[in-house]
Order: C-alpha cells, then structure tokens, then sequence
C-alpha cells in the first residue's frame, strides 16, 4: 500500500483534478473510489479527512466534501425513528449479536426503502465530493460491498470509500483479515 502520508498526501490533489470529478465507470456511471489503508492508521485517517474539509469546504471552492460517517448514520437513523433505547435494552437482554437482524430491519438495508440510501439521496448536492467513513465502526451490520452497490445508481457524483483493509480492485478485505464479497466497480482513489 505504501507509505500512509505519502497517501494521504496525494488525495488533495486527485480530488482537485477536472477528470477525477467527472471519471466515468465502466457503465459510464460516476466514479467511485477506495482509499485502503493499513486498519492501525485509523485515527490519523479521521484526522487528516477533518483537515482537508477546513481546508476544501469554504465558501469560494467549487467542490464540497460531504462526509457520511455511517456507523453515526446508523444511529441517528436508529434514533429518530425511537428505538435507540429499546435495542440498549434488547442487547441487554439478548446479547450484541442478536441485534443485527433487528437494525437491519429498521434500517430497511438493502430494501426498495432503504434509509441509509434515502439519507444520501437527500443530503448529497451537486457539487459534493461524498466521503464515506465509519465503514469498520458498521460491520457486520454493514458491508462496504453492499453500501457501494446500493448508492451507485443513487449519488451522481464522485464518491470516496475510506476503507480500513485492502482493496484489490476486485476483493474487499476489510481489517486485512474479513473477506467482504467481490467489488469491481471502484476505482482505488492512490496506489
């Protein structure tokens, strides 16, 4: 993967480029992209995507960084529809792994009505560059694959996947250890 500064370095400028914010997919879709990195560089991930949005997101720039933790998506999600408490009481009870299915089905995942979906049809703007973090803090609940595969015919402009694992340009291995399932569609944003 190379050196991780020397990475993150390079993304300020790829995301500047006329051709990084009109790259077309293989379907002529927008691009979408992975940022892999080793998992024990995470917090200097969330470090630097907090400097380069003070740095992108002002009011002269003609891109904006929209950021979509989605393990915070989650929970506002969970939140205001009112059950935030009931599955702390159901994990209580039950156990974590027995809260999966529940959240899932609040969350409508992967369903015609899917709120995670619905949540960036409504947020995303013509001129955004979406970022989407949290993709560790999310599994098992959800995968990076199925996200992706779910938000390409929706957001209509460049999309960054920051992702703790490696990216293959065909697998996902999230943590470099869990296999998620195959993805072609992404481009990797740095080698």
């Amino acid at each position: 993967m190379g050196n991780i500064y020397e990475r993150l370095d390079k993304i300020l400028p790829t995301i500047k480029e006329k051709e990084f914010q009109e790259k077309r997919g293989l379907g002529n879709e927008v691009g979408f992209h992975i940022f892999d990195y080793e998992p024990k560089y995470e917090l200097l991930v969330r470090e630097y995507i907090e400097d380069l949005k003070g740095k992108i997101n002002k009011k002269n720039s003609d891109i904006y960084i929209r950021e979509f933790d989605l393990y915070e998506m989650m929970i506002k999600i969970i939140e205001d529809k009112g059950y935030l408490e009931k599955l702390f009481k159901m994990e209580k009870e039950k156990g974590t792994d027995k809260l999966i299915k529940p959240i899932k089905a609040t969350l409508r995942f992967t369903q015609k009505n899917d709120l995670i979906v619905d949540y960036f049809r409504k947020s995303v703007k013509e001129e955004d560059i979406v970022f989407i973090t949290g993709v560790g803090k999310v599994w098992p609940i959800i995968r990076a694959h199925t996200i992706l595969n779910n938000l390409q015919p929706v957001v209509k402009v460049p999309v960054v996947m920051f992702f703790p694992g490696e990216y293959s340009g065909l697998e996902l291995h999230l943590f470099n250890k869990i296999k998620d399932e195959n993805y072609y569609r992404a481009f990797r944003l740095i080698e």
